[in-house]
C-alpha cells in the first residue's frame, strides 16, 4: 500500500506561484508514475502533470510552460511548481501514484489540497 499526503495548497493572487508537495509512504523509485491531477468547480478530475520513474513527463496543455513536476527521491516526494497562476487553476489538486506489482498494477490517491487563485 502507498499513502500519499499533499501539502502546499492555499490562496494566491493571479500571477503568483505555489509549490505543492506529495509525500509518499514508500520509496518513490518503486512507483512507476507519480502525478498531479485536479478537479475544479463543475469539472471531472483531470491530469495536470505526470512523471515516470524513467524521468519522462507529460503536462496538460493548460499547464505547459507554467507548471513543472519534479521528484525528490531522497525525500520520497513529488513536487508541482506552479507559476503564473490563473483563476482557472482553482481546483482541488490530488497526488496520484501508479505502482506495478507482480500481481498487477494499482493506483493510489492522496486526499487533495485546495488551490484557490483569486484577487
Amino acid at each position: 500500500q502507498v499513502q500519499l499526503v499533499e501539502s502546499g495548497g492555499g490562496l494566491v493572487q493571479p500571477g503568483g506561484s505555489l509549490r505543492l508537495s506529495c509525500a509518499s509512504s514508500v520509496d518513490i523509485k518503486s512507483i512507476y508514475q507519480l502525478g498531479w491531477y485536479r478537479q475544479g468547480p463543475g469539472t471531472v478530475r483531470r491530469p495536470v502533470a505526470t512523471i515516470r520513474n524513467t524521468g519522462g513527463t507529460d503536462y496538460a496543455k493548460s499547464a505547459e510552460g507554467r507548471f513543472t513536476i519534479t521528484r525528490d527521491n531522497a525525500k520520497n516526494t513529488a513536487k508541482l511548481q506552479m507559476n503564473s497562476l490563473k483563476p482557472e487553476d482553482t481546483a482541488v489538486y490530488f497526488c496520484n501514484a501508479a505502482v506495478n506489482y507482480a500481481s498487477g498494477s494499482k493506483t493510489y490517491w492522496g486526499q487533495g489540497t485546495q488551490v484557490t487563485v483569486s484577487s
